[in-house]
């Protein structure tokens, strides 16, 4: 039996339906489930059991003898919130809990970090652990996931298996519900699908030219693979990164959501919020040594070709995966 948290979510339903096309169906789903913009991403998906996240631990505490994997990838995201009880609560103290059931009863475990740990970059993007402590996050999301990677290096009694992911910018099927949260792929088909066209922020930096910032944009679906060889192969425990390797920017982003809408590109520059200015951040790209080493082999799907067939197969229909 395998619990996936998070699970009427983005990542965590694209996960479950990879689970599903695996053979593997005897999976007990957490979340909570009274949000009605999500009920669309677990249709057509096989489960055992569906548990509200309030009530997961008492489950647990009852049924653990039958759970061989937890992977907890719920968790508040909104980089908006400001409110730092919320994410304590939510992100900090609830996987604190998470990780104490299963080093307890000696299951393995994997959790969704995040990239917005590394803040500005100063110190690199690179997944060693003795950067953890010096890492100065953006925002109070950014901030609960670093806290809790920090708590979890420092913890004597483990998992048997525990890998910490480091999402950098996810994009792909099964995102509709996340509003402004959503990706920029989403936001952009939208806006052509409206407007005809694409606004993109100014550079407000000298050395990157307007829509020449840089993010790691990684595919869902890729994702999901990720996840499923951690749990499979179970290498060395610690922090993993998870994205392309490979920095690409909003131009091209852009670009290839025009084309697959077999378009002709037209963007629009305007001015980056003066709230955000100076957080904002020019590059971001995974060093994704750590992972390669522990063996997974398969190529990340480039952005044109994710991109492609999230426009075509999900966006353009309203089609879920």
């Amino acid at each position: 039996m395998i619990v996936v948290t998070g699970a009427a979510g983005f990542i965590g339903s694209v996960l479950t339906g990879r689970l599903n096309h695996d053979g593997l169906t005897d999976l007990v789903l957490v979340d909570d489930f009274t949000k009605s913009e999500k009920k669309k991403n677990l249709e057509n998906k096989v489960f055992t059991e569906k548990v509200d996240r309030n009530n997961f631990f008492n489950w647990l505490d009852d049924n653990h003898e039958n759970v061989d994997f937890v992977l907890h990838i719920g968790a508040r995201t909104d980089t908006t919130e400001f409110d730092k009880t919320v994410f304590d609560k939510l992100n900090l103290n609830y996987t604190k809990e998470i990780w104490t059931c299963c080093a307890r009863y000696e299951i393995p475990l994997i959790y969704a970090s995040s990239a917005a740990t590394y803040g500005m970059g100063e110190f690199g993007y690179v997944d060693n652990h003795e950067v953890v402590e010096k890492l100065k996050p953006l925002n109070p999301y950014g901030e609960s996931k670093n806290e809790f990677d920090k708590w979890a290096l420092k913890q004597k009694t483990e998992p048997p298996f525990w890998a910490g992911l480091k999402f950098f910018n996810v994009y792909g099927p099964n995102e509709f519900h996340k509003g402004r949260m959503a990706s920029v792929i989403f936001h952009a088909f939208h806006q052509i699908k409206n407007t005809g066209k694409v606004k993109l922020f100014k550079s407000h930096n000298p050395d990157f030219k307007d829509g020449e910032q840089l993010r790691d944009f990684v595919y869902v679906k890729d994702v999901a693979d990720v996840i499923i060889f951690l749990m499979n192969k179970r290498p060395a425990s610690g922090l993993y990164n998870l994205g392309t390797g490979k920095a690409r920017t909003f131009i091209d982003l852009a670009t290839s959501t025009f084309e697959a809408l077999d378009m002709q590109p037209v963007i629009e520059f305007i001015d980056t919020p003066v709230d955000i200015r100076d957080k904002y951040q020019y590059f971001t790209q995974a060093d994704m040594s750590k992972l390669l080493a522990a063996g997974y082999q398969k190529p990340f799907t480039a952005l044109e070709n994710g991109v492609d067939d999230y426009v075509r197969n999900y966006l353009a229909g309203g089609v879920y995966l």
